[in-house]
């Protein structure tokens, strides 16, 4: 039987969280979490907003089995079965969506997974849709807290490629995929909410 797998952060910041996506996230149509881990955000947030069909996907398989034993034991009607997605790879397996969500990706993934988010992004989203990250930032190239500098140096130890990145770079790849900007919102432990809209 599949395991449901825990991450403890997932336990802590998913109120958190998900009271950004309540006020944000279209009303209707299908969000799109990409790189959905262990599967409880998209229980927690497909149990809290029932108007919307939840999408997990995510590239490990392992991943993808938690969020299925995770999607079987909570039996929510609009939570969809995993997707097997990459999002360096062309087809995403998924057409037009209101919304993307994506948590705790882009510092543990190489830039080029950042780049084909927003590429994607710009080519999926609805007139209107949102884009929704979430994560630790810096801000004009200085980390937020300390304890932000010891995770990126973590990060960058176990992948050159990985670290936490420039909140101004992030918003540069939005401009060019066709996205506006609309909010970054202070989260708890120094990490930040990032929301970008696709133009009506």
């Amino acid at each position: 039987m599949a395991v449901r797998r825990r991450a403890p952060a997932a336990e802590r910041n998913r109120d958190a969280i998900l009271s950004v996506l309540t006020r944000v996230l279209p009303q209707s149509g299908v969000v799109l979490e990409i790189a959905s881990g262990t599967g409880q955000h998209a229980v927690h947030c497909a149990a809290a907003l029932p108007g919307l069909v939840w999408q997990p996907s995510d590239a490990d398989v392992e991943a993808r089995e938690s969020i299925a034993a995770w999607r079987a034991h909570s039996g929510l009607a609009n939570l969809n079965a995993p997707l097997a997605l990459d999002v360096r790879n062309d087809d995403w397996g998924i057409a037009n969506v209101a919304a993307i969500v994506c948590i705790n990706m882009i510092h543990i993934a190489p830039w080029e997974a950042a780049e084909a988010l927003f590429r994607g992004a710009g080519a999926r989203l609805d007139a209107g849709g949102v884009l929704y990250l979430y994560g630790p930032y810096r801000r004009n190239g200085v980390h937020t807290a300390p304890s932000n500098e010891a995770f990126d140096q973590q990060l960058r130890a176990r992948d050159p490629r990985w670290g936490v990145r420039d909140m101004e770079a992030v918003e540069a790849l939005g401009e060019k995929a066709g996205l506006a900007f609309v909010e970054t919102v202070a989260m708890p432990a120094n990490n930040f909410s990032v929301v970008f809209k696709k133009p009506a």
